[in-house]
Protein backbone atom coordinates (compact mmCIF):
# COMPACT_ATOMS: atom_id res chain seq x y z
CA UNK A 1 0.00 0.00 0.00
CA UNK A 2 1.40 3.29 -0.82
CA UNK A 3 1.77 5.91 1.85
CA UNK A 4 -0.99 8.49 0.67
CA UNK A 5 0.58 11.92 1.97
CA UNK A 6 4.05 13.20 3.40
CA UNK A 7 1.69 14.23 5.86
CA UNK A 8 0.88 11.09 7.64
CA UNK A 9 4.50 9.35 7.83
CA UNK A 10 3.49 7.40 11.18
CA UNK A 11 -0.13 5.73 9.44
CA UNK A 12 1.95 3.67 8.06
CA UNK A 13 3.15 2.04 11.04
CA UNK A 14 -0.29 1.65 12.26
CA UNK A 15 -2.85 0.12 9.75
CA UNK A 16 -5.41 -0.04 11.74
CA UNK A 17 -9.21 1.78 11.34
CA UNK A 18 -9.27 4.34 14.60
CA UNK A 19 -12.96 5.59 15.22
CA UNK A 20 -12.52 9.35 15.66
CA UNK A 21 -10.54 9.56 12.74
CA UNK A 22 -13.60 7.98 10.61
CA UNK A 23 -16.26 9.73 12.38
CA UNK A 24 -13.53 13.41 11.27
CA UNK A 25 -13.02 11.85 8.08
CA UNK A 26 -16.69 11.29 7.45
CA UNK A 27 -17.59 14.78 7.99
CA UNK A 28 -14.41 16.56 5.98
CA UNK A 29 -15.38 14.27 2.92
CA UNK A 30 -18.98 15.89 3.29
CA UNK A 31 -18.00 19.10 3.36
CA UNK A 32 -15.84 18.93 0.43
CA UNK A 33 -18.58 17.33 -1.52
CA UNK A 34 -20.79 20.73 -0.55
CA UNK A 35 -17.92 22.87 -2.08
CA UNK A 36 -19.25 21.94 -5.76
CA UNK A 37 -22.64 23.16 -5.27
CA UNK A 38 -21.20 26.15 -3.60
CA UNK A 39 -19.34 26.50 -6.17
CA UNK A 40 -22.00 26.57 -8.56
CA UNK A 41 -23.51 29.31 -6.79
CA UNK A 42 -20.54 31.20 -6.90
CA UNK A 43 -19.84 30.53 -11.33
CA UNK A 44 -23.65 30.80 -11.43
CA UNK A 45 -23.75 34.25 -9.97
CA UNK A 46 -21.09 35.87 -11.31
CA UNK A 47 -22.59 35.11 -15.30
CA UNK A 48 -25.73 36.99 -17.43
CA UNK A 49 -28.88 35.29 -16.05
CA UNK A 50 -29.40 33.89 -19.49
CA UNK A 51 -26.78 31.04 -18.75
CA UNK A 52 -26.58 30.80 -15.11
CA UNK A 53 -28.03 27.36 -15.34
CA UNK A 54 -25.58 26.34 -17.96
CA UNK A 55 -22.99 27.60 -15.58
CA UNK A 56 -24.23 25.92 -12.58
CA UNK A 57 -24.71 22.68 -14.63
CA UNK A 58 -21.13 22.49 -15.30
CA UNK A 59 -19.77 22.31 -11.53
CA UNK A 60 -23.19 19.59 -11.14
CA UNK A 61 -22.28 17.11 -13.62
CA UNK A 62 -19.20 17.21 -12.51
CA UNK A 63 -20.49 15.32 -9.44
CA UNK A 64 -21.61 12.49 -11.59
CA UNK A 65 -19.42 12.40 -14.39
CA UNK A 66 -15.90 12.86 -12.77
CA UNK A 67 -17.14 10.72 -9.48
CA UNK A 68 -17.70 8.28 -11.74
CA UNK A 69 -14.68 7.79 -13.54
CA UNK A 70 -12.20 8.79 -10.20
CA UNK A 71 -13.76 5.51 -8.32
CA UNK A 72 -13.68 3.58 -11.61
CA UNK A 73 -10.03 4.47 -13.30
CA UNK A 74 -8.08 7.40 -11.89
CA UNK A 75 -8.01 6.74 -8.08
CA UNK A 76 -5.76 3.61 -9.08
CA UNK A 77 -3.75 5.52 -11.36
CA UNK A 78 -3.03 7.86 -8.47
CA UNK A 79 -2.79 6.39 -5.23
CA UNK A 80 -1.84 2.75 -6.40
CA UNK A 81 1.70 1.52 -6.34
CA UNK A 82 2.97 2.43 -9.79
CA UNK A 83 6.16 4.48 -11.28
CA UNK A 84 7.28 7.45 -10.74
CA UNK A 85 4.73 9.01 -13.40
CA UNK A 86 1.83 7.38 -12.84
CA UNK A 87 0.56 4.55 -10.32
CA UNK A 88 -0.87 1.26 -11.08
CA UNK A 89 -3.88 -0.79 -12.32
CA UNK A 90 -4.65 -2.68 -9.27
CA UNK A 91 -7.51 -0.80 -7.78
CA UNK A 92 -9.25 -0.23 -11.62
CA UNK A 93 -13.25 -0.68 -11.49
CA UNK A 94 -12.64 -0.60 -7.57
CA UNK A 95 -11.67 -3.81 -7.26
CA UNK A 96 -9.61 -4.85 -4.17
CA UNK A 97 -11.51 -1.11 -2.39
CA UNK A 98 -13.07 -2.24 0.72
CA UNK A 99 -13.27 -1.76 4.85
CA UNK A 100 -9.49 -2.31 5.28
CA UNK A 101 -7.47 0.37 6.93
CA UNK A 102 -5.89 3.10 4.63
CA UNK A 103 -3.77 4.53 7.30
CA UNK A 104 -6.15 5.07 10.13
CA UNK A 105 -9.55 5.03 8.24
CA UNK A 106 -11.09 2.61 5.68
CA UNK A 107 -9.88 2.65 2.38
CA UNK A 108 -12.96 3.04 0.64
CA UNK A 109 -13.66 6.47 3.05
CA UNK A 110 -10.15 7.55 2.07
CA UNK A 111 -11.47 6.91 -2.22
CA UNK A 112 -14.47 9.14 -1.64
CA UNK A 113 -12.77 11.72 0.17
CA UNK A 114 -10.31 12.35 -2.65
CA UNK A 115 -13.11 11.98 -4.64
CA UNK A 116 -14.41 14.87 -3.61
CA UNK A 117 -10.92 16.78 -4.72
CA UNK A 118 -11.11 15.84 -8.06
CA UNK A 119 -14.42 16.68 -8.63
CA UNK A 120 -14.07 20.18 -7.21
CA UNK A 121 -10.75 20.53 -9.84
CA UNK A 122 -12.47 19.71 -12.81
CA UNK A 123 -15.29 21.74 -11.75
CA UNK A 124 -12.97 24.77 -10.96
CA UNK A 125 -11.89 25.07 -14.91
CA UNK A 126 -15.54 25.44 -15.96
CA UNK A 127 -15.05 29.06 -15.19
CA UNK A 128 -13.30 30.05 -17.87
CA UNK A 129 -14.88 28.69 -21.14
CA UNK A 130 -18.73 29.75 -19.46
CA UNK A 131 -21.34 31.11 -21.80
CA UNK A 132 -19.84 29.82 -24.72
CA UNK A 133 -18.65 26.37 -24.56
CA UNK A 134 -21.13 23.56 -25.79
CA UNK A 135 -22.10 21.16 -22.80
CA UNK A 136 -21.45 17.31 -24.32
CA UNK A 137 -17.56 18.62 -25.54
CA UNK A 138 -17.18 19.95 -21.81
CA UNK A 139 -18.47 16.84 -19.97
CA UNK A 140 -15.87 14.88 -22.47
CA UNK A 141 -13.31 17.26 -21.34
CA UNK A 142 -13.67 16.94 -18.06
CA UNK A 143 -13.99 13.07 -17.74
CA UNK A 144 -10.78 12.76 -20.20
CA UNK A 145 -8.75 15.46 -18.12
CA UNK A 146 -9.58 13.61 -14.93
CA UNK A 147 -7.74 10.60 -16.21
CA UNK A 148 -5.10 11.91 -17.98
CA UNK A 149 -4.34 15.21 -16.13
CA UNK A 150 -5.48 15.35 -12.61
CA UNK A 151 -4.69 11.48 -11.71
CA UNK A 152 -0.99 11.99 -13.13
CA UNK A 153 -0.70 15.20 -11.03
CA UNK A 154 -2.22 13.57 -7.98
CA UNK A 155 0.00 10.66 -7.86
CA UNK A 156 3.30 12.61 -8.49
CA UNK A 157 2.72 15.08 -5.62
CA UNK A 158 0.50 12.75 -3.01
CA UNK A 159 0.89 8.83 -4.39
CA UNK A 160 4.47 8.20 -4.01
CA UNK A 161 5.03 9.99 -7.64
CA UNK A 162 8.25 11.84 -8.39
CA UNK A 163 7.35 15.68 -6.89
CA UNK A 164 6.72 13.64 -3.84
CA UNK A 165 9.95 11.67 -3.45
CA UNK A 166 11.36 15.30 -4.16
CA UNK A 167 10.14 16.70 -1.15
CA UNK A 168 7.33 18.92 -3.02
CA UNK A 169 5.03 19.99 0.04
CA UNK A 170 1.83 20.51 -1.26
CA UNK A 171 -0.40 19.83 1.94
CA UNK A 172 -4.26 19.99 0.15
CA UNK A 173 -4.06 20.53 -3.48
CA UNK A 174 -2.28 23.98 -3.81
CA UNK A 175 -0.56 22.25 -7.22
CA UNK A 176 -2.43 19.54 -7.44
CA UNK A 177 -5.67 21.33 -7.17
CA UNK A 178 -5.13 24.94 -8.22
CA UNK A 179 -2.49 25.46 -10.18
CA UNK A 180 -3.22 22.45 -11.82
CA UNK A 181 -7.32 23.50 -12.56
CA UNK A 182 -5.89 27.44 -12.89
CA UNK A 183 -3.38 26.89 -15.68
CA UNK A 184 -5.72 24.98 -17.84
CA UNK A 185 -8.53 27.10 -17.30
CA UNK A 186 -6.41 29.43 -18.84
CA UNK A 187 -5.67 27.20 -21.94
CA UNK A 188 -8.59 26.64 -22.07
CA UNK A 189 -10.21 30.65 -22.65
CA UNK A 190 -7.17 30.56 -24.95
CA UNK A 191 -8.51 27.46 -27.16
CA UNK A 192 -11.85 28.57 -27.07
CA UNK A 193 -11.81 32.66 -27.80
CA UNK A 194 -13.56 35.37 -26.69
CA UNK A 195 -17.07 35.52 -25.99
CA UNK A 196 -19.49 37.57 -28.63
CA UNK A 197 -20.01 40.59 -26.67
CA UNK A 198 -16.67 40.54 -24.73
CA UNK A 199 -15.18 43.96 -25.15
CA UNK A 200 -18.00 45.45 -26.73
CA UNK A 201 -21.03 45.49 -23.70
CA UNK A 202 -20.61 45.29 -19.97
CA UNK A 203 -20.84 41.40 -18.87
CA UNK A 204 -22.12 42.00 -15.69
CA UNK A 205 -23.36 39.28 -12.75
CA UNK A 206 -26.99 39.20 -12.40
CA UNK A 207 -26.81 37.66 -9.09
CA UNK A 208 -24.54 39.35 -6.44
CA UNK A 209 -25.78 37.63 -3.51
CA UNK A 210 -25.59 34.27 -5.34
CA UNK A 211 -21.48 34.83 -5.32
CA UNK A 212 -21.78 35.60 -1.78
CA UNK A 213 -23.38 32.75 -0.70
CA UNK A 214 -21.41 30.41 -2.63
CA UNK A 215 -17.95 32.45 -1.48
CA UNK A 216 -19.33 31.55 2.19
CA UNK A 217 -20.34 27.75 1.39
CA UNK A 218 -16.92 27.35 -0.21
CA UNK A 219 -15.37 28.55 3.00
CA UNK A 220 -17.12 26.25 5.31
CA UNK A 221 -16.65 23.31 2.90
CA UNK A 222 -12.75 24.45 2.83
CA UNK A 223 -12.43 23.29 6.43
CA UNK A 224 -12.67 19.69 5.14
CA UNK A 225 -10.49 20.69 2.54
CA UNK A 226 -8.06 21.12 4.57
CA UNK A 227 -8.68 20.15 7.86
CA UNK A 228 -9.30 16.26 6.61
CA UNK A 229 -6.04 16.23 4.67
CA UNK A 230 -4.31 15.04 7.91
CA UNK A 231 -6.95 12.22 7.44
CA UNK A 232 -7.41 11.76 10.93
CA UNK A 233 -9.01 13.65 14.32
CA UNK A 234 -5.71 14.86 15.24
CA UNK A 235 -3.47 18.21 16.28
CA UNK A 236 -2.40 18.72 12.46
CA UNK A 237 -6.20 19.18 11.44
CA UNK A 238 -6.74 21.06 14.26
CA UNK A 239 -3.84 23.21 12.81
CA UNK A 240 -5.24 23.28 9.16
CA UNK A 241 -8.30 24.13 10.43
CA UNK A 242 -7.22 27.30 12.15
CA UNK A 243 -5.07 28.18 9.47
CA UNK A 244 -7.90 28.26 7.10
CA UNK A 245 -9.61 30.13 9.09
CA UNK A 246 -7.06 33.00 9.43
CA UNK A 247 -5.63 33.01 6.22
CA UNK A 248 -9.12 34.13 4.24
CA UNK A 249 -9.73 37.13 6.64
CA UNK A 250 -5.95 38.76 5.98
CA UNK A 251 -6.78 38.29 1.59
CA UNK A 252 -10.40 40.11 2.73
CA UNK A 253 -8.74 42.93 4.82
CA UNK A 254 -5.90 43.62 2.27
CA UNK A 255 -8.23 43.18 -0.98
CA UNK A 256 -10.95 45.31 0.27
CA UNK A 257 -7.79 48.12 0.93
CA UNK A 258 -6.61 47.61 -2.33
CA UNK A 259 -10.16 48.68 -3.89
CA UNK A 260 -10.36 51.61 -1.31
CA UNK A 261 -6.99 52.77 -2.84
CA UNK A 262 -7.88 51.96 -6.34
CA UNK A 263 -11.29 52.85 -6.78
CA UNK A 264 -12.89 54.64 -3.70
CA UNK A 265 -14.96 51.41 -3.17
CA UNK A 266 -14.60 48.02 -2.05
CA UNK A 267 -17.25 46.12 -3.86
CA UNK A 268 -18.72 42.75 -3.10
CA UNK A 269 -17.65 40.08 -5.37
CA UNK A 270 -14.24 41.78 -4.65
CA UNK A 271 -14.67 40.52 -1.38
CA UNK A 272 -15.97 37.39 -1.89
CA UNK A 273 -13.09 37.07 -4.80
CA UNK A 274 -10.70 37.84 -1.93
CA UNK A 275 -12.28 34.78 -0.03
CA UNK A 276 -11.46 32.57 -2.14
CA UNK A 277 -7.93 33.62 -3.33
CA UNK A 278 -6.90 33.47 0.48
CA UNK A 279 -8.49 30.08 0.75
CA UNK A 280 -6.56 28.70 -2.25
CA UNK A 281 -3.14 30.11 -1.43
CA UNK A 282 -3.66 28.54 2.19
CA UNK A 283 -4.10 25.45 0.95
CA UNK A 284 -0.55 23.72 0.45
CA UNK A 285 0.75 25.19 3.58
CA UNK A 286 -1.84 24.47 6.37
CA UNK A 287 -0.50 21.99 7.61
CA UNK A 288 3.15 23.43 7.41
CA UNK A 289 3.09 26.38 8.59
CA UNK A 290 2.27 28.68 11.84
CA UNK A 291 -1.19 30.59 12.15
CA UNK A 292 0.80 33.46 12.26
CA UNK A 293 2.73 32.24 8.91
CA UNK A 294 -0.73 31.39 7.62
CA UNK A 295 -2.17 35.34 8.22
CA UNK A 296 1.18 36.31 6.18
CA UNK A 297 0.41 33.89 3.51
CA UNK A 298 -3.07 35.46 3.10
CA UNK A 299 -2.31 39.06 2.98
CA UNK A 300 0.73 38.31 0.57
CA UNK A 301 -1.66 36.24 -1.75
CA UNK A 302 -4.25 39.46 -2.22
CA UNK A 303 -1.79 41.57 -3.85
CA UNK A 304 -0.22 39.14 -7.36
CA UNK A 305 -4.03 37.88 -7.52
CA UNK A 306 -5.62 41.34 -7.45
CA UNK A 307 -3.73 42.91 -10.27
CA UNK A 308 -3.91 39.91 -12.54
CA UNK A 309 -7.45 40.50 -12.51
CA UNK A 310 -7.14 44.37 -12.91
CA UNK A 311 -4.34 43.79 -16.14
CA UNK A 312 -6.26 40.98 -17.72
CA UNK A 313 -9.72 42.99 -18.10
CA UNK A 314 -7.91 45.09 -20.17
CA UNK A 315 -6.70 42.09 -22.54
CA UNK A 316 -8.34 40.13 -24.93
CA UNK A 317 -8.23 37.11 -22.95
CA UNK A 318 -11.48 35.72 -21.43
CA UNK A 319 -11.31 34.10 -18.93
CA UNK A 320 -14.54 35.15 -18.50
CA UNK A 321 -14.87 34.46 -14.42
CA UNK A 322 -10.86 35.06 -13.79
CA UNK A 323 -9.54 31.06 -12.65
CA UNK A 324 -6.18 31.78 -13.95
CA UNK A 325 -6.01 34.86 -11.72
CA UNK A 326 -7.96 33.67 -8.50
CA UNK A 327 -6.86 29.52 -8.50
CA UNK A 328 -3.53 29.71 -10.78
CA UNK A 329 -2.06 32.91 -9.57
CA UNK A 330 -3.01 32.15 -5.97
CA UNK A 331 -1.89 28.24 -6.21
CA UNK A 332 1.67 29.80 -6.96
CA UNK A 333 1.72 32.29 -4.92
CA UNK A 334 0.78 29.76 -1.56
CA UNK A 335 2.93 26.95 -2.92
CA UNK A 336 5.83 29.41 -3.29
CA UNK A 337 5.18 31.02 0.19
CA UNK A 338 4.51 27.19 1.51
CA UNK A 339 8.88 27.24 1.05
CA UNK A 340 9.42 30.08 2.65
CA UNK A 341 7.17 29.62 6.05
CA UNK A 342 7.36 25.81 6.45
CA UNK A 343 8.55 24.59 9.62
CA UNK A 344 9.29 21.57 11.40
CA UNK A 345 8.01 22.33 14.67
CA UNK A 346 4.34 22.32 13.51
CA UNK A 347 4.55 19.33 11.65
CA UNK A 348 7.19 16.98 12.02
CA UNK A 349 6.56 14.83 8.99
CA UNK A 350 6.87 18.31 6.68
CA UNK A 351 10.47 20.12 5.95
CA UNK A 352 11.83 23.64 7.25
CA UNK A 353 11.49 26.66 4.87
CA UNK A 354 13.27 29.39 3.93
CA UNK A 355 12.86 31.40 7.11
CA UNK A 356 13.44 28.16 9.21
CA UNK A 357 17.24 27.88 7.50
CA UNK A 358 16.61 25.54 4.23
CA UNK A 359 16.04 27.71 1.33
CA UNK A 360 16.50 24.60 -0.57
CA UNK A 361 13.03 24.36 -0.43
CA UNK A 362 11.42 27.18 -2.06
CA UNK A 363 13.69 26.02 -4.92
CA UNK A 364 11.58 22.39 -4.23
CA UNK A 365 8.35 24.04 -4.51
CA UNK A 366 9.48 26.16 -7.63
CA UNK A 367 10.22 22.78 -8.84
CA UNK A 368 6.81 21.67 -8.40
CA UNK A 369 4.89 24.84 -9.37
CA UNK A 370 6.65 24.51 -13.09
CA UNK A 371 5.77 21.22 -13.38
CA UNK A 372 2.26 21.53 -12.74
CA UNK A 373 2.34 24.78 -15.02
CA UNK A 374 3.85 22.63 -17.70
CA UNK A 375 2.04 19.56 -17.50
CA UNK A 376 -1.36 20.94 -17.13
CA UNK A 377 -0.51 23.62 -20.38
CA UNK A 378 0.52 20.84 -22.43
CA UNK A 379 -2.12 17.96 -21.91
CA UNK A 380 -4.98 20.40 -21.57
CA UNK A 381 -4.22 21.95 -25.32
CA UNK A 382 -4.02 18.69 -26.87
CA UNK A 383 -7.07 17.24 -25.17
CA UNK A 384 -9.05 20.50 -26.22
CA UNK A 385 -7.75 19.84 -29.93
CA UNK A 386 -8.61 16.25 -29.83
CA UNK A 387 -11.57 16.90 -28.87
CA UNK A 388 -12.16 20.04 -31.24
CA UNK A 389 -11.32 17.74 -34.22
CA UNK A 390 -14.02 15.44 -33.30
CA UNK A 391 -16.94 18.30 -32.79
CA UNK A 392 -17.48 21.60 -31.94
CA UNK A 393 -15.91 23.64 -28.47
CA UNK A 394 -18.09 26.31 -28.56
CA UNK A 395 -21.55 27.10 -29.40
CA UNK A 396 -22.57 29.03 -32.51
CA UNK A 397 -22.85 32.99 -31.95
CA UNK A 398 -26.97 33.09 -32.62
CA UNK A 399 -26.85 30.07 -29.95
CA UNK A 400 -24.88 31.87 -27.52
CA UNK A 401 -26.59 35.18 -28.18
CA UNK A 402 -29.62 33.33 -27.29
CA UNK A 403 -28.33 31.91 -23.89
CA UNK A 404 -26.81 28.78 -23.07
CA UNK A 405 -29.33 27.71 -20.60
CA UNK A 406 -32.33 27.75 -23.32
CA UNK A 407 -29.68 25.64 -26.32
CA UNK A 408 -28.05 23.18 -24.47
CA UNK A 409 -30.91 22.81 -21.06
CA UNK A 410 -34.05 23.35 -22.59
CA UNK A 411 -34.84 25.62 -19.29
CA UNK A 412 -34.51 28.92 -17.97
CA UNK A 413 -32.90 29.97 -14.54
CA UNK A 414 -36.22 33.17 -14.44
CA UNK A 415 -39.33 33.50 -16.27
CA UNK A 416 -41.48 36.26 -16.99
CA UNK A 417 -45.48 35.58 -16.79
CA UNK A 418 -45.46 32.15 -18.43
CA UNK A 419 -42.16 31.81 -19.70
CA UNK A 420 -39.78 34.89 -21.93
CA UNK A 421 -38.50 32.03 -24.13
CA UNK A 422 -40.66 29.37 -26.03
CA UNK A 423 -38.72 26.14 -25.18
CA UNK A 424 -41.33 23.20 -26.78
CA UNK A 425 -42.78 24.34 -30.50
CA UNK A 426 -46.07 25.40 -30.44
CA UNK A 427 -49.07 23.58 -32.10
CA UNK A 428 -51.58 25.09 -33.71
CA UNK A 429 -55.24 23.93 -32.94
CA UNK A 430 -56.12 22.96 -36.37
CA UNK A 431 -53.01 19.91 -36.09
CA UNK A 432 -54.01 19.06 -32.69
CA UNK A 433 -56.04 15.88 -32.32
CA UNK A 434 -59.71 15.73 -30.80
CA UNK A 435 -60.31 14.38 -28.03
CA UNK A 436 -61.52 11.10 -27.48
CA UNK A 437 -64.90 10.93 -25.26
CA UNK A 438 -65.03 7.47 -23.45
CA UNK A 439 -67.96 7.03 -21.61
CA UNK A 440 -67.53 7.20 -17.60
CA UNK A 441 -69.52 4.58 -15.59
CA UNK A 442 -70.88 6.11 -12.66
CA UNK A 443 -69.77 4.28 -9.55
CA UNK A 444 -72.95 3.59 -7.39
Amino acid sequence: MTRPSLLLALQDAAPAVVPADTAWMLVATALVLLMTPALAFFYGGLVRSKNSLNTMMMSFTALGAVGIVWALGAYSLAFTEGNPLIGGTAHLFLNGIGLEAQGTIPQLLFLIYQGTFAIITAALISGAVVERMRFGPYLAFIVLWTLLVYAPMAHWVWGGGWLMTRGVLDFAGGTVVHINAGVSALVAALVLGVRKDYGRQAILPHNVPFVLLGAGLLWFGWFGFNGGSALGANELAALAFSNTALAPMATLVVWVLLDYFRTGRATAVGGATAIVVGLVAITPAAGFVSPTAALLVGGIAAVPSYFVIVARSRTRLDDSLDVFAGHGVGGITGALLTGVFAQKAWNSAGLDGLLAGNPSQLATQALGVGSAIVYSAVATFVLLKAIGFVTALRAAPKTEGMGMDVSQHGEEAYTNGEGSILVIPETSPASMPAPVLNPQTLAR
